[in-house]
């Protein structure tokens, strides 16, 4: 099962029921949340709590992992230059991933190369981007206003698109004086 659907047995209800039967753009699944963000249904708030408690506890273990692996630094005696790097590295990229993060739950990136150019930098800053996800899951789902911006964008369009459309264009009587030809 994908992460990014809903879980089995989740009750869904409102738009994103009909989404699978009904025509036009359909909601874009988020990691933990499927789509019951549009409706704020299926246990949402219970997802979201989720989230937040998973991502802080994650948070808070990988602090924990890491003061061990300092304290290794300080058996090693590598010397201070070495822990003072060590400790500036990981607090410059936990910074960095909390913003890229961050920045990705309200825009999608201007150019996605450079963002996978700064793969290993979000990977050495792990603890920004669970930092990020706790204090956005306090609010709402963690990409979910993008989303949603996106999702009612695509709406409106695809309503204008039917309102415009009248029918059978062969079925049409002609709006000119000319008479049609059989």
């Amino acid at each position: 099962m994908s992460e990014n659907s809903d879980a089995p047995g989740t009750p869904s209800s409102g738009r994103a029921a009909r989404a699978s039967t009904a025509p036009g753009p359909q909601p874009e699944p988020l990691r933990f949340f499927g789509t019951t963000w549009v409706d704020h249904d299926g246990h949402y708030g219970l997802r979201r709590a989720g989230v937040a408690v998973g991502s802080l506890a994650l948070a808070a273990l990988s602090c924990v992992v890491l003061r061990v692996a300092f304290s290794g630094l300080a058996i090693a005696e590598v010397g201070s230059l070495l822990n003072i790097l060590v400790v500036l590295m990981f607090a410059v990229c936990s910074a960095i991933a909390f913003r890229k993060t961050w920045e990705g739950f309200r825009a999608r990136p201007a150019d996605p190369g450079r963002e996978d150019s700064l793969r290993g930098l979000k990977t050495i800053g792990f603890i920004g981007s669970l930092l990020a996800y706790f204090v956005r899951s306090l609010r709402e789902a963690p990409g979910e206003a993008l989303a949603r911006a996106e999702y009612e964008t695509a709406l409106a369009r695809y309503a204008k698109r039917r309102t415009h459309r009248a029918g059978n264009p062969a079925a049409r009587k002609p709006t000119t004086g000319r008479a049609r030809r059989t």
